[in-house]
């Protein structure tokens, strides 16, 4: 893991090629990982014991999740398992790939080892920045898309069935009021624009111009504690090989860009993680 003060710490007991479901090394894939948004923490599986674990990286220690979450569920591999951490790093959002869909989604509190279910078979988009509430999204039996708000403790709070222009963009950000969804749209030519969508109203503001490079791309967004968004966008050659990282402040009444931090991607690199992936 590369620190932002270009240090580097070696996860040494992490599994790099995954175990499928009958055990055996899997050298086509990589097995999963999960950054919380502030860094401090990071899910893996470690080689010793096949157990998923957290990692404070500010003190060293390395913890097993609680139970049988550290566990990959009979008849799934550790690919089918995709681990999310909150923005601080307190809970961990385990999302299966069942055959069914019905295997729920758990979010597991790392310091209280509590663990709520969601339904399964929805598609975890991310928390809210107090990693308080989860936004997922769920196909309906009419061909739309429905976002649903659930607490870490289980509660569904908001849903609503979201217009197209919601759906079929991203990324996507959901506020700490549980309701604001900020949406990239990314238009066939010309720049980005961002719009805010309001699960308790349906409604869609008006949208914003992005000011990132013809050569960049948004990847990912996520709202601060200011009400400002955090966009990640990558800068890539004709070729779409990712040169370029780099994080900056969104003002969403205006679409104004501050850099925070760019770095360059290493060339070669098969699968690399963000902070918040």
């Amino acid at each position: 893991m590369t620190l932002r003060s270009g240090k580097t710490v070696k996860l040494a007991d992490a599994t790099v090629s995954p175990r499928d479901a009958k055990g055996k090394v899997d050298k086509e894939n990589i097995a999963p990982i999960a950054v919380s948004g502030d860094g401090t923490r990071v899910v893996y599986f470690r080689k010793s014991d096949r157990k998923l674990v957290w990692k404070d990286m500010l003190s060293g220690k390395v913890r097993s999740l609680p139970g049988t979450t550290a566990k990959v569920p009979k008849g799934l591999g550790m690919t089918d398992v995709d681990p999310t951490l909150s923005p601080s790093g307190d809970v961990v959002v385990l999302d299966y790939a069942d055959d069914s869909g019905q295997r729920p989604t758990l979010a597991v509190h790392l310091g209280s080892g509590d663990v709520a279910k969601l339904p399964g078979g929805d598609s975890v988009q991310g928390f809210s920045p107090d990693g308080r509430r989860i936004l997922v999204s769920r196909y309906t039996g009419d061909n739309t898309t429905e976002f649903v708000v659930y607490g870490t403790d289980g509660e569904q709070g908001e849903s609503r069935e979201v217009p197209q222009v919601v759906s079929n963009n991203s990324p996507v950000a959901l506020a700490d009021d549980g309701v604001t969804v900020g949406v990239v749209i990314t238009p066939t030519s010309g720049k980005p624009r961002l719009r805010q969508y309001d699960l308790s109203t349906d409604s869609v503001s008006p949208a914003i111009d992005l000011g990132i490079s013809s050569k960049e791309s948004a990847y990912r967004i996520s709202w601060d504690d200011s009400g400002k968004l955090a966009l990640w966008h990558l800068r890539t050659t004709d070729d779409g090989t990712i040169t370029r990282a780099t994080i900056s402040t969104v003002d969403p009444s205006t679409g104004d860009l501050a850099k925070v931090d760019s770095f360059k991607v290493r060339s070669g690199l098969w699968s690399w993680w963000l902070p918040g992936e």
